[in-house]
């Protein structure tokens, strides 16, 4: 059985979904509801899964790129490499039902994450000051995007800013590593010797896409905040790099592009993840690079326009002339 809802399936959970710490406290009794930094309570809604009806993988296994996996040329998969260490693929098709991995990479405790309702696929160190974290799915919403929650004091973070906002840790921040969407093609072509993820063991259909056409809607779901501003449909694609935000749109016509010390590269050959029913078959949307002046790759996230007006109000649009 499916544990992540269909579109329709958000939909009817949104009549349900509001609700309010004195209600959430059976699910979470070990949560510490009154240190936060939630500005409304009707902000965080019900996804509609329980806490880890999206069950997270830990500890995944890898194959290598040379047993040649079973995965589509286009179809997008998250990109970490880590100095010194062989080049791993965590692929969509398995982050979209899980949207969570905890690994370890060259002993680096990572948390590769993506939630498929804002398109923002982020890796973070697991390490903060009171130790190391392992994260699962809460089963919340805030602004449509996930909150995570760690499994050492139940505290409840939001994925795209990697914060705290509810619980003892609330405030406490997670360090960003660069990684990035790409292709399987483009990643398995630049390292011939690297490490994709192996399917996880659950009977889920991957591959399949249960958010068809999700990034051709008007609107975002289990979402009541403003639109972005500048006309740019809700839907729209922008990288994100610190509190500034590139039109996708811009950087595909553009190929090449340097501004506010960031350079940004674009190929084609990557399908959306949230348009067909197969990942890999979804229309093209193309690979992206993000480096500092130095060729440095730069932590940053391809997100829905929506996304970062909702946690960057104050961020700067990228729209060139």
């Amino acid at each position: 059985m499916r544990l992540i809802p269909t579109i329709a399936a958000f939909c009817t959970a949104a009549s349900m979904s509001v609700a309010s710490p004195e209600f959430w406290s059976f699910e979470w009794p070990n949560t510490d509801f009154e240190t936060n930094t939630v500005d409304s309570w009707v902000e965080i809604m019900s996804g509609g899964p329980p806490k880890d009806g999206i069950p997270a993988i830990d500890d995944p296994t890898f194959l290598a790129v040379a047993d040649k996996p079973n995965l589509e040329p286009r179809e997008p998969v998250i990109t970490l490499e880590i100095a010194g260490e062989v080049p791993r693929a965590y692929p969509i098709r398995y982050l979209t039902w899980h949207e969570i991995v905890n690994d370890v990479v060259g002993g680096i405790p990572v948390a590769v994450t993506f939630c498929p309702l804002c398109n923002s696929g982020i890796t973070f160190d697991r390490r903060v000051a009171q130790g190391t974290l392992s994260f699962g799915v809460s089963g919340k919403l805030r602004n449509s995007d996930m909150i995570m929650y760690d499994r050492e004091t139940e505290s409840w973070w939001q994925q795209a800013i990697g914060e705290a906002i509810v619980g003892d840790l609330t405030g406490t921040e997670l360090v960003s590593l660069p990684s990035w969407m790409e292709s399987w093609e483009a990643f398995s072509t630049r390292n011939p010797d690297g490490l994709v993820m192996a399917q996880p063991p659950f009977n889920r259909n991957y591959g399949a896409n249960p958010y068809v056409r999700y990034d051709s809607s008007n609107r975002p779901f289990l979402y009541s905040g403003e639109m972005p501003p500048h006309d740019i449909p809700a839907l729209a694609r922008v990288v994100r790099a610190g509190d500034r935000a590139w039109p996708l749109t811009r950087l595909s016509e553009e190929r090449q592009l340097t501004e506010a010390g960031v350079s940004f590269t674009w190929t084609q050959g990557q399908a959306s993840a949230l348009d067909s029913a197969r990942i890999g078959s979804g229309k093209e949307v193309g690979n992206v690079r993000v480096r500092d002046a130095d060729g440095n790759d730069l932590p940053h996230d391809v997100m829905f326009a929506f996304a970062f007006h909702a946690f960057w109000p104050d961020g700067d649009w990228m729209l060139g002339n």
